[in-house]
């Protein structure tokens, strides 16, 4: 009875451990895509500004070449972390969670602009950060 007992106990830690990988890859896969839809998102604003709305007296109104500027860079800063998330570097969960975080609020400000995509990304930016904190929580 002991050594099915051990048996037991030890065959469930490494499903856990599996799961808890697939979470932070996942997290990882993520934040590249993220990083895509941002630096997209940037690339049609400094190319085009007509392909988004314009909205009059709204408080956090930028030029939307600079909001195209600033997608572009968050973006391709995303892609590289994310990257190193999937490669498992231990500082790519700590600066992913503050990059994700900066996102999602970059991504509100950006609500009047194009709603139904800052709205995907807040909610990506919003499992990116989970899948992170998972990792950091679980050591």
């Amino acid at each position: 009875m002991t050594t099915r007992a051990e048996d037991t106990y030890t065959t469930a830690a490494p499903a856990e451990s599996t799961t808890h990988k697939g979470l932070v890859l996942f997290g990882g896969i993520m934040m590249i895509v993220a990083g895509a839809y941002h630096a997209l998102s940037g690339v049609a604003a400094i190319l085009r500004d007509q392909v988004y709305l314009s909205t009059p007296n709204y408080t956090f109104e930028f030029d939307l070449t600079a909001w195209g500027w600033t997608h572009l860079i968050l973006g391709a800063i995303l892609v590289v972390t994310g990257i190193a998330i999937v490669q498992g570097a231990t500082w790519g969960a700590i600066v992913g969670i503050a990059l994700a975080s900066l996102s999602l609020i970059a991504n509100f400000l950006f609500l009047p602009y194009y709603p139904l995509w800052s709205i995907l990304l807040i909610a990506i930016d919003v499992v990116i950060v989970y899948a992170l904190v998972s990792r950091l929580r679980n050591g």
